[in-house]
């Protein structure tokens, strides 16, 4: 059911000090910082040449990212994303599987403009999965 890994997600506490170290220590090619403001975050894509890197940094009070950097305050690994054919047959079949869909369960568009769910941690090893509509 999922396809290629679309992306590995990365909360920073400072956007730009994460993104400075991608492009200087690691000479990656980065997008333009993104605000999501629905979804309480600023991206920035790193582009690699099989997948990218979503590096996160909170955007507003409520952003969802905030209680991860408290927890870990350098920053972490935040989510793992999987594409899939059909987002809504995906979700039907994790649900009649157990797995717990968060949110009200509706698909939200994501930082790609495509359609996104995301699946409990504890559903699937202790990792945040996002699936995105390929």
């Amino acid at each position: 059911m999922i396809g290629r890994l679309n992306h590995v997600a990365i909360a920073v506490p400072d956007l730009e000090a994460g993104a400075a170290v991608y492009r200087g220590m690691l000479g990656a090619e980065l997008s333009e910082p993104v605000p999501q403001p629905k979804h309480g975050v600023t991206v920035i894509f790193v582009t690699l040449p099989n997948t990218k890197i979503e590096l996160l940094e909170p955007l507003g009070e409520g952003s969802p990212i905030a209680a991860f950097l408290e927890r870990n305050p350098s920053g972490g690994i935040h989510h793992v994303c999987y594409e899939v054919d059909d987002i809504l047959a995906a979700r039907d079949h994790l649900k009649g599987q157990g797995a717990r869909v968060l949110g009200d369960g509706e698909p939200k568009i994501g930082a790609h403009d495509k359609p996104v769910l995301f699946l409990h941690p504890k559903d699937f090893c202790g990792t945040l999965v996002e699936l995105e509509q390929a």
